[in-house]
C-alpha cells in the first residue's frame, strides 16, 4: 500500500490492502501519488454543531459532535470545501469518480465547489432514511434525507465506470433511481464503538459496487469509523482512510480487524 504514498509518511495502521493515516487531511492528501485513486467517498464535516438539540434513542441530546464540526462563516466553509476537493482531483485517476455525502448545512457549497474545481456532477442521490430522529422543535419538516453527489472530472476524455446492469439487477430488474431508501446504521455495525455520522454499510456497498472493480483503490479523506473501508474489504477493493482524530482511527482499525475475522 505504500506505493500510493510519496515522501515520508508513517501509517497508523497497515495491511496488504488497507492503510489508515492519522493527521491533517490537507497535508496527507498531498502525500498521495497523483492519478492513483479509482474512487473517493467523502463524508466531510456537516458544520451543524451549533448548540442545538436532537433526539437519540428517545432522549434529547446536543447536536454538537466536536470542534471539527463547528460551523464557520459561509465564505470560510466554501474555501474549506474547494481546498480539499481540489486536492482530491489531483489524486483521482483520469476515469475515477468522487462521491460526497452531506446535508443542507454543507452540500450546496460542495456542489458549487465541485464545478469550480473541474468536476462534472453525474447524479444527485437522495438517501431517504426510514427511521430518522424526530423533529423536537416542531418548527420545520422532519429532516429525513441526505444528499450524495456523484461526479467525475470535467474532461471529454474521462470515461467513468458505472455498472448499470448490476444496479438494475439489484433493483429487481428495473432501472435504479436516484432516490435510495433504507434505515440508519444498525446497532450491529456499532459493536466496536460509535461515530456520530457513521454511514450504514449497505449505502457504501452500493456505491462501491456501482462504480469500482475488485482490486481498485478507494479513498476516504474523512474516514471516521471507516464504513467505507469495511465495505471495501467485503467487496475486495483496496482502501486508504484519513482522519485527524485518533479515537476514530482506532475505531476504524477495530472494525477492519473485525471484518477480517469474519465477525
Amino acid at each position: 500500500m505504500r506505493e500510493y504514498l510519496k515522501g515520508r509518511v508513517t501509517p497508523y495502521y497497515e495491511t496488504d490492502n488497507e492503510l489508515l493515516l492519522l493527521g491533517d487531511t490537507f497535508e496527507l492528501l498531498k502525500k498521495l501519488r497523483p492519478g492513483t485513486v479509482d474512487l473517493i467517498f467523502a463524508d466531510p464535516p456537516y458544520f451543524l454543531s451549533n448548540d442545538g438539540i436532537t433526539c437519540q434513542g428517545g432522549r434529547m441530546v446536543s447536536v454538537n459532535k466536536g470542534d471539527w464540526d463547528r460551523a464557520p462563516a459561509a465564505a470560510d466553509k466554501h474555501r474549506f470545501n474547494r481546498r480539499w476537493i481540489k486536492l482530491c482531483r489531483q489524486i483521482l485517476a483520469p476515469n475515477g469518480t468522487i462521491w460526497i455525502s452531506g446535508t443542507l448545512h454543507n452540500i450546496y457549497s460542495i456542489g458549487l465547489a465541485l464545478e469550480q474545481e473541474g468536476f462534472k456532477i453525474l447524479n444527485n442521490i437522495t438517501w431517504e432514511k426510514t427511521n430518522p430522529p424526530p423533529n423536537l422543535a416542531c418548527r420545520c419538516f422532519t429532516h429525513s434525507t441526505e444528499t450524495v453527489l456523484w461526479a467525475r472530472k470535467d474532461d471529454p476524455k474521462a470515461k467513468h465506470l458505472f455498472h448499470y446492469e448490476l444496479m438494475k439487477e439489484r433493483n429487481g430488474g428495473k432501472q435504479m433511481k436516484d432516490v435510495w431508501t433504507g434505515p440508519l446504521t444498525p446497532p450491529g455495525e456499532k459493536r466496536q464503538g460509535k461515530h456520530p455520522t457513521q454511514k450504514p454499510l449497505y449505502l457504501l456497498e452500493r456505491i462501491l459496487e456501482a462504480s469500482t472493480e475488485p482490486g481498485e483503490l478507494v479513498l476516504d479523506p474523512f474516514c471516521g469509523s471507516s464504513s467505507t473501508g469495511v465495505a471495501a474489504k467485503a467487496l475486495g477493493r483496496r482502501y486508504i482512510g484519513i482522519d485527524s482524530q485518533e479515537e476514530y482511527l482506532e475505531l476504524s482499525r477495530r472494525r477492519l480487524e473485525e471484518r477480517l475475522a469474519g465477525t
